[in-house]
């Protein structure tokens, strides 16, 4: 299996049943009910798939002004691999019931750590199961311990300091992910001030999907960017959103659409709003 953006569920189903057929990630998640992605995937799940957790697996230890998902070092995170069974040459595949925002941070987490050959299923398991392929309740099989370690990264991050300074450079483009209410401060549920970074231009990743729930052609994915960010190169394009987590979202839609080396700012709205310092703009603009 070589695919480093999107997996259809036919070619999913095809690789699990080949040679070095790819260990499966399950990241199914509600970040108003954080054991729910464990209840559905016992209610059923890819044969063979394991359960990720958001917070436990895919994200580090909070200080209460990192934000609500900070990364964890990328030497727990490969451990954290390796006791699955992933290797460095293994083929890794992540889905989740919610269109890919919580997979795509597994994707994207496996590129920071340089590990290129992974892929998000595209439609998750809703497209598994209107495809005809069969779930599975069972828990799968331990597989042995993997050598998987961490390799340059094939991705680019930002710090708060970066974003800060670049209110007054102007040199990359904010483009952050949350709903439009939210990123106006408006009907904000998850973090104690409502608001955008000064400058952010506002993209729902859920516009990264058609109606049937699969990512939109490259194509039109690029026009869509293009319009919003006056077609700046993506090494000009920073995403955020509220916890570094659907921003990946964003960034796997951009790789999609040839849009490659838009950096990853972790902390995004979470972080930011607690920071006494840190300006807040409220609005559509």
């Amino acid at each position: 299996m070589k695919h480093d953006t999107l997996i259809s569920a036919s070619q999913l189903a095809s690789a699990l049943s080949g040679a070095n057929a790819p260990i499966v990630l399950d990241c199914s998640f509600d970040l108003a009910d954080p054991s729910a992605g464990e209840r559905t995937y016992a209610a059923g799940h890819v044969p063979g798939a394991v359960y990720v957790h958001l917070e436990s697996v895919l994200s580090g230890a909070k200080n209460g002004r990192n934000g609500r998902h900070p990364l964890p070092t990328p030497q727990a995170f490969a451990m954290a691999m390796a006791a699955l069974g992933a290797s460095n040459d293994t083929p890794v595949v992540a889905y989740d019931n919610a269109g890919g925002m919580y997979a795509a941070r597994a994707w994207w987490m496996l590129r920071w750590v340089g590990h290129r050959n992974a892929a998000v299923l595209d439609g998750g398991l809703a497209a598994w199961k209107a495809a005809g392929h069969a779930l599975s309740s069972d828990a799968p099989a331990a597989r042995p311990r993997g050598d998987f370690t961490v390799r340059p990264s094939l991705v680019q991050t930002v710090d708060l300091e970066t974003v800060k300074r670049n209110l007054d450079t102007q040199e990359r483009l904010l483009l952050d992910a949350r709903a439009p209410d939210r990123f106006r401060g408006e009907n904000e549920t998850m973090d104690p001030v409502g608001g955008h970074i000064p400058g952010a231009r506002n993209r729902l990743f859920r516009d990264n999907l058609a109606a049937d729930g699969l990512f939109k052609d490259a194509s039109l994915l690029r026009q869509e960017f293009d319009a919003l960010t006056d077609a700046r190169p993506a090494s000009a394009l920073i995403a955020q959103c509220g916890s570094g987590v659907t921003a990946c979202h964003n960034l796997l839609a951009m790789e999609v659409a040839g849009l490659k080396g838009a950096a990853l700012y972790p902390g995004s709205w979470s972080e930011w709003c607690r920071q006494p310092d840190a300006p807040i703009a409220t609005g559509a603009a």
